[in-house]
């Protein structure tokens, strides 16, 4: 994955629908306060900060260490160290689905950002210093 450049800001007036676009708006500064990182594109992820993974396979890059997308039909919060990493406060977060290392939101005011914060201070946290090694899938960070 690679920073793409562009400017936040004009990726989020690009966002669709003006719902999805305000809660992408509120969640940069949120992000940015959190992970005491600025905003970068990385492809259509509103990235904040970076690390370096390394797959047993060889297979290496570099990511945000978090990072959400503004999608049309949710706002997408990535948790590079697995949803499963969280489940207890997935419990206490309020209305939400999941995939393998994301959290989707499609009303970011029915959630309780405090136990968000919680989540995504914790799946950076995760990540350590140097190359994280594991997949989300796999379940672990060594």
């Amino acid at each position: 994955m690679e920073k793409t450049g562009q400017p936040v800001e004009e990726y989020l007036a690009g966002v669709t629908p003006k719902r999805r676009r305000e809660d992408a708006e509120r969640l940069v500064p949120w992000f940015a306060r959190i992970t005491g990182r600025p905003a970068e594109m990385w492809g259509t992820i509103v990235g904040f900060g970076e690390y370096h993974y390394r797959y047993a396979s060889g297979h290496e890059g570099d990511a945000p260490a978090a990072g959400f997308s503004a999608r049309k039909a949710a706002t997408t919060i990535y948790v590079y160290d697995g949803v499963d990493a969280h489940r207890e406060n997935l419990a206490r977060l309020g209305p939400h689905t999941t995939g393998v290392g994301c959290i989707y939101l499609k009303d970011l005011d029915a959630v309780d950002l405090d136990v968000l914060e919680q989540i995504i201070a914790a799946s950076c946290a995760a990540l350590g210093d140097g190359p994280w090694t594991a997949r989300a899938r796999d379940g672990a960070t060594d």
